[in-house]
């Protein structure tokens, strides 16, 4: 089977029963397979699929259908991603730390205080020398493993 197109998102659906008495089988992939929009995969229940999206598709999510077909849907489960969750106490801190972690040009994700985090934070891939710097400064920070919302992706860059 080839999936050529996401049929919707479970997350954001208008009405959440639409597909309710369906079973959903799980195409589980790491965060760094969603970029990809060609590529192969196997179901939960042992089905081989294949995915080629067009060009210009968005990245997969969490909760992308990708098939449904009589009782049963094919959704993409994320895995959880290393991160360090970062809270800094003061805009100064934030705008240092940030600053710091734009110099090694990595991928971070923002989060105000309705989100699941209850606070106003940056998301970065776990990283031992950031933790450390992290450490260094005092920067209040967490190690969690979290199902990111946007998948992180290489900085490209020159200078």
């Amino acid at each position: 089977m080839i999936i050529e197109k996401v049929l919707g998102n479970l997350h954001e659906l208008p009405d959440p029963d639409t597909y309710a008495n369906l079973h959903q089988e799980k195409v589980v992939l790491p965060s760094a397979q969603l970029v990809k929009r060609i590529q192969r995969a196997t179901t939960d229940h042992g089905k081989e699929i294949g995915i080629r999206l067009p060009s210009g598709s968005g990245d997969l999510r969490d909760g992308d259908i990708l098939h449904v077909e009589d009782a049963n849907m094919i959704v993409v489960s994320v895995l959880p991603t290393d991160v360090l969750v970062i809270a800094p106490r003061t805009i100064h801190e934030m705008g240092v730390v940030a600053h710091s972690l734009g110099n090694r040009h990595l991928q971070a994700q923002f989060f105000d205080g309705a989100s699941e985090y209850g606070a106003e934070v940056m998301v970065c891939a776990y990283d031992h020398t950031v933790e450390d710097y992290l450490r260094s400064v005092g920067a209040p920070y967490t190690r969690q493993e979290r199902v990111m919302p946007v998948p992180f992706r290489h900085a490209e860059h020159s200078h």
